[in-house]
């Protein structure tokens, strides 16, 4: 039995209890089409932050948007000291000149985006009615480059991470990610069955990882809470020693508990984004930010 599986089971939390038992009624209640599915959303939302505040009764609510630096503060220290001299700035710098570059037709990235791409980091994701589908910042960002005559970029990294970086720098808004109907409900449905789902050869679920043992060590590392994992993206990781975007660290996660990754900016991603961003409504987005 491995190390992973062996501290779960000695922290006693193979059962979850009344709140993912609860969670999952409410997932498979949103396939019935039910009128109420705004309020399903805010009660779920209630539970899930009710969840980290009495497990982390002494962390601040807004401090949630720094991830495993709210709850840990041997790592608080190292981190703070690194933000001294930040690692992504050279990113913020590339992607402003990205962002500023003519397409060949002329058009720039200010072009697609409301307030000129400026400030508006905190409306995404946000589902999109016409479409049918969850839309990212980074998904925007290439379906911008497509619109204007340009290849798309590779998402996990690159300069597209940089050009996501810049734009997440101009903002300081809070997460106002939304669920306006019932096609939307069915996509966040989607995401939060995948996060309360176990996969892979050990059998874990993001919950099991993110909510179950946060603030414990696994192997040499703090769990981060998955509360208000999604605002500080993208980030600096001193493991990549470069930028990646969310959905790089989805796939990081699957193959850490040996399940196949899934393709970045896929639906399974985009709605599992979703699904995180709304149980983080309130907080801050503060990317981009250095993780370990």
């Amino acid at each position: 039995m491995g190390l992973i599986k062996r501290r779960l089971i000695e922290t006693g939390v193979i059962f979850f209890g009344l709140l993912a038992l609860s969670s999952m009624a409410g997932a498979d209640a949103g396939t019935d089409s039910s009128p109420d599915f705004k309020a399903m959303v805010q009660k779920d939302v209630g539970d899930f932050q009710a969840y980290f505040k009495k497990r982390f009764s002494k962390v601040e609510f807004a401090e949630y948007k720094n991830g495993v630096y709210a709850i840990d503060s041997a790592s608080r220290e190292q981190w703070l000291e690194m933000e001294d001299f930040p690692p992504y700035e050279f990113a913020v710098d590339e992607g402003e000149e990205l962002f500023e570059t003519p397409f060949a037709n002329g058009k720039t990235y200010a072009d697609c985006f409301d307030n000129g791409g400026e400030g508006i980091r905190q409306n995404y994701p946000y589902f999109d009615s016409t479409q049918g589908e969850v839309i990212t910042l980074e998904l925007a960002i290439n379906n911008c480059r497509k619109a204007n005559g340009e290849k798309p970029l590779a998402y996990k990294k690159g300069p597209l991470a940089a050009i996501s970086a810049y734009m997440a720098s101009t903002s300081t808004g809070t997460f106002a990610v939304d669920v306006p109907d019932e096609a939307a409900y069915k996509a966040y449905v989607e995401g939060k069955k995948f996060f309360y789902s176990k996969r892979g050869q050990l059998n874990f679920s993001c919950a099991d990882c993110h909510m179950r043992v946060s603030g414990q060590k696994l192997r040499a590392d703090i769990t981060s809470p998955a509360l208000g994992q999604p605002t500080g993206f993208p980030v600096y990781r001193a493991k990549w020693e470069e930028m990646g975007t969310l959905h790089r660290r989805y796939a990081g996660c699957n193959k850490n508990i040996r399940a196949k990754p899934l393709v970045a900016q896929g639906r399974a991603y985009r709605n599992l984004e979703y699904f995180q961003s709304v149980m983080s409504q309130g907080l801050e987005v503060n990317g981009p930010s250095s993780r370990k």
